[in-house]
């Protein structure tokens, strides 16, 4: 099974809609929130090479970035690739 994670807040439309698409592939994930452990901000901030904005999604500690690269990775067929290396 694939490890999905969504760096988020909770005030976040872009968050929402990358956990909305997550959720309509039938696919789990570990949502940490920056917005409420500063520490975990840091750990994305770290992990990311430095992105600042949520959401930053990683599937199988491979980055795939905010929103925008999640829906392009899953109409280009990418995402199934990722979830594919980590079954």
């Amino acid at each position: 099974m694939s490890k999905i994670e969504v760096y988020s807040t909770a005030v976040c439309p872009y968050c929402v809609a990358a956990k909305n698409l997550l959720k309509a592939r039938g696919l789990e994930w570990t949502e940490v929130r920056v917005d409420t452990d500063p520490s975990q901000r840091e750990a994305m901030l770290a992990r990311s090479g430095g992105a600042r904005t949520v959401p930053q999604i990683f599937i199988n500690d491979h980055h795939v970035g905010g929103f925008d690269e999640l829906a392009a990775a899953d109409r280009s067929g990418k995402l199934a690739q990722l979830l594919e290396a980590g079954a």
